[in-house]
């Protein structure tokens, strides 16, 4: 019968949201289970378990990573920042105010690895225009929201003119081109009734 070997306990210290951290902990302890369990920040959650649907993204060292799949080892001497963390800061508000602006959520459950991957994209300057944040959010599924209206909060985001607006001002001014129209057509049958009356 073979001897399964245990891996011993190791100490870890770290910085999340701006504070210190020390625990020792199992080397195969996942961040995932580090931050919620150990540390009750509860933000990032568990869904694909395999690094493919974003729910769980925190930063670490102002880079995304699935913390799934992360080893909360590998995190030793960094500096990690959970929504938790990001929430309390002031840039939060801005963030926010455009999902809701732009009805971007619905249950919520992807909503934290969605703002700090936007707050990363941010930071960065890869949020240019709709073909940086497709490309930047390729890893966040929704099953909620169609994506749309998620687009157009990280086109205010990103100081890019909101596509529904746009959208709203082009069907406005047709609108307003066809009753031009209208009228028109009204002001020559009136003038020739009035014609074929004298």
């Amino acid at each position: 019968m073979g001897i399964e070997l245990t891996p011993a306990p190791m100490e870890i210290e770290l910085t999340v949201n701006g504070e210190r951290v020390r625990e020792r902990i199992e080397p195969r302890e996942l961040l995932l289970d580090f931050l919620r369990e150990r540390l009750r920040l509860t933000g990032a959650k568990r869904s694909c378990d395999v690094q493919v649907c974003g729910t769980c993204t925190v930063l670490v060292d102002g880079g995304p990573v699935s913390a799934c799949t992360y080893l909360a080892a590998d995190a030793d001497g960094r500096e990690v920042l959970t929504i938790e963390g990001f929430a309390a800061r002031p840039e939060f508000g801005r963030f926010e105010q455009a999902f809701m602006r732009h009805a971007a959520l619905q249950c919520g459950y992807c909503t934290p690895g969605l703002l700090l991957t936007l707050k990363r994209l941010l930071d960065a300057g890869e949020l240019r225009d709709e073909r940086d944040i497709r490309h930047g959010l390729d890893g966040n599924l929704c099953r909620c929201t169609g994506y749309r209206s998620i687009l157009e909060a990280a086109r205010e985001l990103a100081g890019e003119p909101d596509g529904s607006s746009q959208e709203l001002s082009r069907l406005a001014g047709e609108g307003a081109g066809a009753a031009g129209e209208v009228a028109g057509a009204a002001g020559e049958a009136a003038g020739a009734a009035g014609e074929a009356h004298a």
